[in-house]
């Protein structure tokens, strides 16, 4: 009987070379052989903590898983700046209205991020220059946007606080003293005093109810008096009238004067003349009866002739 020999090297590597290959195709096929996913880059610019984010953290476009992130380093610029690197499948309709949020997973705190916005007429987004991915802008999360609302309370209650202690100072703790105690002794004053004040009450009710009374009894008078403005304001339209009568009047009586003045006047002025004449006679007549009143009765005497003159005048022709 023959025996076979086996060549064992031979069955050993075969078998090695075999199980890598199955180990490879089970491998290729677990990461989607054939029909793995092509994925693009996106970057994000966070300006806060992005505490609990990980590596291969999901990314969520409106709640659908549309990638991961790929990296997370901090800005070299900028340290205050935190740059996530993100892989996102193919055919995601990143439009350049599209935000990133850092969101958090129920009680866990697993964190992710979440894509939103994209309006159906922003056109998709691009890589712009100095930048070697396209940039996807990103807003606060709800937990960095409540930290800025508790900072900003507790800034001002903080305010309040010392406000209130240097309110509560010594001195104005004094000064409130001081005022409560003023307002005790005004209010013991009111109390012991209360039958004044309802007296003075009662007064002042008495007083308003006779203003309204004589409130009412003036609304006649004051409906008179109205008549009588009317009145007034009529007769100061008459006036007005014969005012204007009168001008009239005044201006046909200054016409007639002008006549008077142009016709009467040198007529007046001959009778004027006549009687200063008379009145120079009659002044030289009163002066001749003052020296010699008997001249009255028997005539003027004559003048004696001087020396050298005749008796007897030569009769006039």
């Amino acid at each position: 009987m023959m025996e076979t020999k086996v060549n064992y090297t031979l069955v050993g590597s075969f078998v090695v070379i075999l199980g890598t290959m199955l180990v490879a195709v089970i491998l290729w096929l677990a990461s989607g052989g054939a029909f793995q996913k092509q994925y693009d880059l996106y970057l994000a610019i966070s300006e806060e903590s992005v505490a609990g984010l990980n590596l291969d953290a999901p990314v969520k476009y409106n709640g659908v898983d549309v990638g991961k992130v790929r990296q997370i380093q901090l800005d070299p610029a900028n340290p205050e700046w935190v740059n996530l690197l993100f892989a996102l499948e193919q055919g995601t309709p990143v439009k350049q209205d599209t935000v990133a949020v850092l969101k958090t997973q129920g009680l866990t705190g697993i964190a992710y991020v979440e894509l939103s916005g994209g309006t159906n007429d922003s056109p998709l987004l691009r890589a712009t220059a100095g930048h070697n991915y396209p940039v996807i802008r990103t807003e606060p999360s709800l937990a960095a946007r409540l930290e800025n609302v508790l900072t900003s309370v507790l800034a001002k209650l903080d305010s309040t606080s010392n406000n209130l202690n240097a309110l509560l100072g010594p001195e104005n703790q004094a000064a409130f003293k001081s005022t409560l105690a003023d307002l005790a002794r005004v209010a013991h004053t009111l109390a012991a005093r209360s039958e004044s004040i309802d007296a003075g009450l009662i007064d002042a009710a008495r007083t308003m109810k006779n203003s309204a009374r004589a409130s009412a009894e003036l609304e006649p008078l004051i409906a008179r008096i109205g008549r009588a403005a009317d009145a007034v304001d009529k007769m100061g339209t008459e006036l007005a009238g014969t005012s204007a009568s009168a001008g009239k009047t005044i201006n046909a009586v200054g016409s007639d004067i002008n006549r008077f003045t142009a016709e009467s006047l040198p007529q007046l002025e001959r009778l004027l003349g006549e009687l200063s004449v008379l009145s120079s006679s009659l002044r030289r007549l009163s002066e001749q009866t003052e020296r010699n009143p008997s001249g009255l009765l028997f005539g003027r005497t004559p003048v004696p002739d001087g020396p050298g003159e005749s008796s007897e005048r030569s009769p006039k022709p």
